[in-house]
């Protein structure tokens, strides 16, 4: 009887041992899935706000806007349109190599 109880104690000291191991696993797993959640959030508020900005940066008012001034582009107008025609840029390169 008394070996009995002392593998009874023993059993009963595992089991007290990996209950305790399961419970700290599982309150960082929760941890984690939290945390993680939490993440997730951020990041989708994030990628709402950059959606936006990209939205508002696309407008074609700014766009013609940096395109005038970064680029100093203009509107093709008649008097500075410079038309080329298929015969004289033929034999532009011609009169080239003749040379």
């Amino acid at each position: 009887m008394n070996r009995l109880n002392i593998v009874l104690f023993l059993a009963l000291l595992a089991s007290c041992v990996y209950l305790v191991s399961v419970s700290y696993d599982a309150r960082r797993l929760y941890a984690e899935l939290d945390a993680a959640r939490n993440e997730e959030k951020a990041l989708a508020t994030e990628f709402e706000r950059l959606q936006a900005e990209r939205q508002a940066q696309a407008t074609p008012l700014k766009v013609e806007r940096l395109a005038r001034d970064r680029l100093a582009m203009r509107n093709a107008t008649p008097a500075v349109t410079q038309y080329v025609s298929y015969a004289a840029a033929a034999s532009a390169p011609a009169a080239g190599a003749a040379r």
